[in-house]
């Protein structure tokens, strides 16, 4: 007698083409938050922070986010890499580098939207010697990435490789430093599931009310993330301010 098929969890499947299409259209009106210089915002004497961008977007997309961690008192850095077009060999290698550029004898927060989140926690696994935690925002860690994004063969006509087989490793289960996950099931590119991650995945996952886009974009929801990141590195760390002296 044949099995029945599982059932699908929504959360698990990546929404339809028609909000991509959306996410778009909304975005245009906004394209002037993206002026402004690409050097680091915030207090010199902030604690340090690097903000890699998602699939297709530069440091000009991540503008807003870098402002709101900048008003939140940290020291945020671009990630001075161009357009992310997809994981490269080279692209480990040149974050790591981009990790000891920062002159500063902390760790490093880092923060990184969808793709850049992927990134983010390669890195963490690669140099967990140079980053205090890090914060995943509406990124695809979890589950099969040919099923829970729908840019899955954008991607790879792009980048030239299969979605998920990258060219450097991409750091397997929970990073070895504390880890903090924003999620949307109203996200329109990336499965809900996929971005939240299960408890073996990610030390902390917090539900956030906007979309791919609004995550780097809307002020509400870059307020709440900022409140939450702050809240969440302090009590890691033993509740000691995070926002310190920067060390002599």
């Amino acid at each position: 007698m044949p099995t029945p098929d599982r059932e699908v969890d929504p959360g698990d499947v990546a929404p339809s083409m028609w909000w991509r299409a959306r996410l778009v259209a909304w975005q245009m009106p906004r394209l002037l938050a993206r002026l402004g210089h690409l050097d680091p915002r915030g207090p010199e004497e902030g604690p340090p922070a690097l903000v890699i961008p998602g699939f297709l977007a530069s440091d000009r997309s991540t503008m807003e986010l870098r402002r709101a961690f900048a008003r939140s008192g940290w020291r945020a850095h671009p990630w001075g890499m161009g357009v992310n077009r997809g994981a490269r060999p080279e692209t480990l290698d040149l974050l790591s580098e981009r990790l000891d550029a920062i002159e500063d004898d902390r760790k490093v927060l880092i923060v990184g939207w969808s793709l850049g989140g992927l990134f983010a926690r390669a890195l963490a696994h690669h140099r967990p010697d140079r980053v205090r935690a890090v914060v995943t925002l509406a990124s695809p860690f979890s589950g099969d990435l040919k099923t829970n994004t729908n840019v899955r063969h954008l991607y790879e006509r792009i980048a030239g490789h299969d979605v998920n087989q990258p060219p450097f490793p991409p750091g397997e289960g929970k990073p070895p430093v504390p880890s903090l996950a924003f999620w949307s099931r109203e996200d329109g590119i990336v499965a809900p599931n996929a971005a939240r991650g299960s408890k073996d995945e990610v030390d902390r996952a917090i539900e956030i009310d906007t979309h791919h886009i609004g995550v780097v974009l809307y002020r509400p929801a870059l307020s709440q993330v900022c409140h939450q990141v702050r809240g969440f590195v302090e009590e890691c760390e033993g509740c000691c301010p995070i926002h310190g002296s920067k060390p002599n």
